[in-house]
């Protein structure tokens, strides 16, 4: 699995990056504008990223924004709606607002800080990323 890592705390990118990185090649980025880059770069290199994590409050560009130019890029490839990188945001928001906002926006998942091993294996799951009786 081909996955970016979109997070500007350092703490939390080494977390992520040691829970993903037995998954599949793990890229990271620091903020939303490194993130869209590494996501056109992929995709004019026909080596889409398979999953995103990716933090909502970064500086340059958030997530929220990040997400929207993620998913007009994909759709600028030619790539369908629910066809392209499967988006997880993993984030500290737990408000109503910007959970509905961020599927408003075709992310796939939302997972709350901390993330955990648990939270993750179930998603990737969920999404069909990881065999059910894999962990």
């Amino acid at each position: 699995m081909n996955i970016l890592i979109v997070e500007d705390d350092f703490t939390s990118r080494k977390v992520l990056l040691g829970y993903m990185a037995r998954y599949g090649d793990c890229d990271v980025a620091i903020d939303g504008v490194e993130a869209v880059a590494a996501i056109e770069l992929a995709l004019d290199n026909s080596r889409p990223y398979d999953l995103v994590c990716l933090d909502i409050m970064m500086p340059n560009m958030d997530g929220q924004a990040a997400l929207h130019e993620i998913r007009k890029l994909e759709t600028k490839h030619g790539i369908q709606i629910g066809d392209g990188s499967k988006i997880i945001m993993t984030t500290a928001l737990s408000d109503p607002k910007n959970i509905l906002r961020a599927f408003d926006e075709q992310c796939e998942g939302y997972i709350v800080k901390p993330v955990t091993s648990e939270k993750i294996i179930k998603l990737l799951k969920d999404l069909n990323l990881l065999e059910s009786h894999a962990a």
